[in-house]
């Protein structure tokens, strides 16, 4: 095998985006095709799962074709179909599970399931060559804050999580409440620029009885009251300031949380993942820190962040390389947990 190259064809549909790439030895990305719905969903201010999942039907076999001819390659020169089954919505997930069930059974090529959270962390692989297992990695999106020990490819333990609200769904609702709209993360992240982060205080909630575990429901009603507050005082708001009030105290704790653990876990390496983690302030936050304690911090490029498919192409070529397929019977699995395979 080491002296064999491998190509495996990714597929990425688990929420908004309808996505296909061709990586090479899990490192090489020799095309990466997004087809983004943010301006479809814009307007009912998030994801409509029943329109995501049509937009990807009509978009899957476009999207495919298009990554096979930006890496120069033809169907039958492929190893191997990657695709994430989960966790997702449901609908979404279906439409690339079925292309690539579809694509394996007409090539006779391995079918590779990928986790969703696990492309996250592996899109750190791309372009930083140094990076190897052991490390710990903060993935932060939309939909998921975790804090994950990376003990080797494919072998995963999260010693934190969030009990309500993601980083990322606070950031959209946030952004909702002051008039900013969707997607909230890059509109906080650019006007928290213009404000003062000191202005308001919102809390940093902690777990009593896990204390890497996340909790951002009360940082977010907290806003929503200071709002509703100004608005029956007849005093004025002003959105940047609460934009980066509200953005330094997500960062407060997702900072304090992953560096506690780089010291309890002695490690060496740090790395982040998911949406949020193109955040600018938050990266600079946690390198400054990963800096004073001699850590090396990584982070992918924002176009690895956001939900892509290369990064399930780099995930699935660990699997390809353990044998790890998956049978025709591959399912769309929403709540799957990082770490199981089903």
């Amino acid at each position: 095998m080491e002296n064999k190259d491998i190509y495996i064809l990714a597929i990425e549909s688990s929420c908004d985006e309808t996505a296909a790439a061709v990586v090479k030895n899990g490192k090489e990305v020799l095309s990466n095709v997004i087809s983004s719905q943010i301006e479809l969903h814009t307007i009912y201010g998030g994801v409509v799962p029943e329109i995501a999942s049509r937009k990807h039907i009509e978009k899957i076999n476009q999207v495919i074709e298009q990554a096979m001819e930006e890496a120069g390659m033809r169907l039958e020169e492929l190893d191997g179909i990657a695709v994430t089954y989960g966790p997702g919505l449901v609908g979404a997930l279906l439409v690339g599970v079925s292309a690539a069930k579809a694509l394996a059974f007409a090539l006779n090529k391995p079918l590779i399931g990928v986790h969703h959270i696990e492309g996250h962390i592996s899109a750190n692989y791309i372009e930083n060559g140094e990076l190897k297992p052991p490390f710990l990695c903060l993935v932060v999106s939309g939909g998921h804050s975790h804090l994950v020990k990376v003990n080797d490819y494919g072998e995963y333990e999260i010693i934190g999580r969030t009990r309500d609200d993601a980083a990322g769904e606070a950031f959209d609702k946030v952004a909702r409440a002051i008039g900013l709209g969707y997607p909230g993360g890059p509109k906080i992240d650019k006007i928290s620029r213009e404000g003062n982060p000191e202005a308001i205080h919102f809390p940093r909630a902690k777990v009593g009885e896990s204390e890497y575990d996340f909790s951002f429901s009360g940082l977010k009603s907290s806003v929503l009251n200071y709002i509703n507050s100004c608005q029956m005082k007849q005093e004025p708001v002003c959105q940047a300031d609460i934009a980066a009030s509200f953005q330094k105290a997500v960062i407060d704790v997702l900072t304090e949380h992953s560096l506690q653990a780089v010291r309890e876990f002695k490690m060496s390496q740090f790395a982040i993942a998911g949406g949020v983690a193109s955040n600018a302030h938050l990266r600079e936050t946690l390198r400054e820190g990963c800096k004073k304690l001699g850590v090396e911090f990584y982070h992918p490029s924002p176009v690895y962040c956001t939900d892509n498919a290369a990064m399930i192409g780099v995930a699935a070529y660990y699997e390809y390389c353990k044998g790890n397929f998956h049978g025709y019977d591959l399912n769309a699995v929403p709540n799957l947990k990082l770490g199981e395979r089903i």
